[in-house]
């Protein structure tokens, strides 16, 4: 009688699994990197998925059943892009956390500045395709909406939490704070800024940093002049 073969020992299946499950996850990570250069480079209409999977090394039917459909793919590229490869939610970042806990108000949103300056740079292209997309593709037009959602709930926390403190002008509420911050920090005014009349991201930086405190903050109580509103610099 033959002796029975005994089963492969548990540690090895756990092995092979982990093993498994880490080679899905970086064939996930390269067909993202291949997306992410193709849409920088040709959109979205002039990405195809048979693209992506020719760019990543890997089959088209691998890229559908990690992503299902190119719109799944595009947001998942800019979850990457803004959330990092942990896709921890913008709220929970450490960057994101340091803004709404500084207590000091001129610096909160020289942090904020900072932080946009930062998203832009990562994620300026991609904004711009997926805007680009948004009025021919049905899901790309959800992505679009929901980005503009997310960033306005961003800057509103900013905004509640200068009025919970006191430091926002009393000429102004919370919604009205948002509605300016979210306008500034809007990535069209970067294209236009950065893309179009050529400024440097410190540039920017330094601009929105000071334009949120001349409109959001009140002026110093020991009448030091506060920089210029729009209105009084004939824009408004």
């Amino acid at each position: 009688m033959s002796e029975p073969v005994n089963p492969a020992p548990r540690e090895t299946r756990r092995y092979d699994s982990r093993r498994r499950r880490e080679q899905a996850a970086a064939t996930r990570s390269d067909i993202l990197r291949a997306a992410a250069a193709l849409f920088d480079r040709q959109g979205y209409a002039g990405t195809t998925i048979t693209a992506v999977a020719r760019e990543a090394g890997v089959a088209p039917k691998t890229v559908y059943l990690a992503f299902e459909s190119k719109s799944r793919l595009l947001r998942a590229v800019w979850d990457v892009r803004l959330r990092g490869p942990r896709d921890v939610a913008v709220a929970d970042q450490p960057w994101y956390r340091e803004v709404v806990e500084e207590p000091d108000p001129a610096q909160m949103l020289r942090l904020n500045a900072r932080n946009s300056r930062r998203v832009k740079e990562r994620a300026a292209g991609l904004l711009r395709v997926i805007r680009d997309a948004a009025p021919v593709d049905a899901d790309a037009a959800d992505l679009w909406a929901l980005i503009q959602d997310d960033f306005y709930a961003n800057q509103r926390a900013i905004a509640a939490a200068l009025a919970e403190h006191g430091h926002l002008r009393r000429d102004l509420d919370v919604a009205r704070a948002t509605d300016i911050l979210w306008t500034l920090n809007h990535p069209d005014v970067w294209q236009l800024l950065v893309g179009e009349r050529g400024w440097s991201p410190d540039d920017f930086e330094t601009w929105f940093g000071a334009v949120c405190q001349a409109q959001l903050l009140e002026p110093p109580p020991d009448g030091r002049a506060a920089p210029p509103r729009f209105e009084e610099r004939g824009h408004g």
